[in-house]
C-alpha cells in the first residue's frame, strides 16, 4: 500500500508541476511570437504607408551640454529610429491585376535580383490582399488607387532566427527542469511519505500484536466451552458463546490475512498452476451450500487457463465473491460464477441481484469494516472485511476489483487479474 501511494504521489507530483514548466513554456514562445509578429508587421505597414520607403526621421536635437538627452515617448519611436532602415531588408514590387510588373525597388535587398522579381509578383497576385508568409519574408499586398498593386517584402530570417533560438532554449530549460523536479521529488518522496510509513507500520503492528494476543484467550475460552459442555450438556448459551467464539476467531484471522496483504514485500507465492480447475473446485463447493441457501449457483469456467500466482489466495477471492453474494443476493434468486480469459490477464466475476443497490456506495463495499445499513440492521454474517481481503489479494495479482450494476437489482462484482 505504501508504495501504491507513494507511486501515486510521484505520479501527482511529476504531472503538477511538468503541466505548470509546460504551460509557462508555450505562454513564453507565444509572447514571443506575438511579439516579433507585431514588430514585422508594424515595419511593414511604415513602408506600405510611405509608398514603399522609410519615412524620414526627424533628427533629434542635442541637448546643452550637461543635460541628457529626451526619452523616446512611444513604443513605436523605441522599435524605429534614424538606424532603421539601415538595419531592415525589404523590396517592393508594383504589379498590375494582371501580374505584370511596373517597377521595383531592390535598393534595400542584395539577394532579389530582377530576375527573381516575377516569382515574387506571382505569390502576391495569388495571395491577394494582405499579410503573408514565404521563405524568409513576410509580406503585404497593398492595392493602389488605379487599380494596381504594391507589394513589400520584409526579410524576417532575423527575428525568426531570435524566436527559434529562444524556442529551443526555453524547450532545452523546460526538459532539464522537469528532468531536475523529478529526479527531486523521487528523492525526497520517501522522506514526505515517512509520517504515513509510520503510521501505517504502528497499525499493523498494533494488529498483528493484538492478533496474537486474543489468540491464546479465544483457545482458552473454546475449550473450557467443550468442557462445561461435556459436563453440563447440550445448552443453548454455551451453544451461542461458542458461535461468538468461533465468529472473533475468524475476525481475527482475517485481521491477520490483511496485515500480512498489506506488507511491502509481496507475501504470496507466485507459481504456475491451473486456474479454471482451482476456481471450478472451490466454485463447486459450494454450490450445495448455495442450494441450501435458495439460491442455485452457476459457474462458467473457461477451462485450460494457467496462472502464475498464488493458488491459495485466488481460491480465497473466489470464496470471498461467492460467500458473499450468498450472503447479500435476493430471496430464491440465482448467482452466477465465471473466469474468462482476456487479452491481458483474467477476469472473475460473480453477479446476484439484490434488495437494493446504492450506486454511490459501490466503491464504498471494499473499504474495511463498511457495510450497507440494511446489511447492518439484518442478520447477515461477518464483519465487512471480506471484500477488503478480495482487493488485497487482486492488487497483489497486478489487478482491481470493482463492483458494477445495471441501476436496477443486479449486482456484479469483477475481479481482474493481469
Amino acid at each position: 500500500m505504501i508504495k501504491r501511494l507513494r507511486r501515486k504521489f510521484i505520479t501527482i507530483s511529476i504531472v503538477a508541476v511538468s503541466s505548470v514548466m509546460v504551460l509557462l513554456f508555450v505562454l513564453v514562445n507565444v509572447a514571443n511570437f506575438i511579439s516579433v509578429n507585431s514588430k514585422l508587421n508594424n515595419t511593414i505597414e511604415m513602408i506600405s504607408s510611405n509608398q514603399g520607403i522609410f519615412p524620414e526621421f526627424e533628427e533629434r536635437k542635442q541637448p546643452p551640454e550637461g543635460e541628457m538627452k529626451e526619452p523616446r515617448e512611444s513604443g513605436f519611436d523605441r522599435q524605429f529610429n534614424e538606424e532603421t532602415p539601415f538595419s531592415t531588408r525589404y523590396f517592393v514590387l508594383y504589379f498590375t491585376a494582371n501580374g505584370e510588373k511596373i517597377k521595383s525597388n531592390l535598393d534595400r535587398i542584395a539577394a532579389v535580383t530582377e530576375e527573381d522579381t516575377e516569382q515574387f509578383i506571382s505569390l502576391a497576385l495569388k495571395h491577394g490582399e494582405g499579410y503573408g508568409f514565404t521563405d524568409g519574408y513576410k509580406y503585404k499586398v497593398v492595392p493602389q488607387s488605379d487599380g494596381s498593386f504594391m507589394a513589400v517584402f520584409l526579410n524576417d530570417e532575423r527575428e525568426i532566427s531570435s524566436a527559434f533560438t529562444i524556442l529551443i532554449v526555453s524547450l532545452c530549460a523546460t526538459v532539464i527542469c522537469i528532468a531536475l523536479i523529478c529526479i527531486i521529488i523521487v528523492l525526497f518522496s520517501k522522506r514526505a511519505m515517512d509520517p504515513v510509513i509510520q503510521s501505517n507500520q504502528k497499525q499493523k503492528q498494533f494488529i498483528t500484536d493484538a492478533s496474537h494476543e486474543l489468540k491464546t484467550p479465544i483457545t482458552v475460552i473454546t475449550t473450557s466451552l467443550s468442557v462445561l459442555e461435556m459436563e453440563v450438556g447440550k445448552q443453548k448459551w454455551i451453544d451461542k458463546a461458542k458461535a461468538q467464539t468461533e465468529k472473533l476467531k475468524d475476525l481475527v484471522n482475517s485481521l491477520v490475512t490483511l496485515s500480512r496483504m498489506d506488507e511491502e514485500e509481496n507475501p504470496l507465492e507466485q507459481k504456475n498452476f491451473d486456474l479454471s480447475l482451482a476456481l471450478k473446485e472451490t466454485a463447486e463447493s459450494f454450490s450445495d451450500f448455495a442450494e441450501s441457501q435458495g439460491h442455485p449457483l452457476k459457474i462458467e469456467v473457461e477451462p485450460d487457463i494457467t496462472y502464475c500466482g498464488d493458488e491459495y489466495s485466488l481460491r480465497q477471492l473466489s470464496s470471498i465473491l461467492i460467500d458473499n453474494a450468498v450472503k447479500y443476493a435476493s430471496e430464491n434468486t440465482p448467482i452466477s460464477f465465471s473466469l474468462k480469459r482476456e487479452k491481458k490477464g483474467v477476469t472473475v466475476t460473480t453477479e446476484n441481484e439484490c434488495d437494493s443497490i446504492n450506486e454511490a456506495e459501490l466503491d464504498r463495499l471494499f473499504d474495511r469494516f463498511y457495510r450497507a445499513d440494511k446489511a447492518r440492521s439484518g442478520e447477515k454474517k461477518g464483519f465487512g472485511i471480506g471484500l477488503s481481503i478480495a482487493r488485497s489479494i487482486c492488487e497483489a495479482h497486478r489487478g482491481e476489483i470493482r463492483a458494477v450494476s445495471d441501476g436496477k437489482k443486479t449486482i456484479k462484482f469483477i475481479a481482474k487479474l493481469k
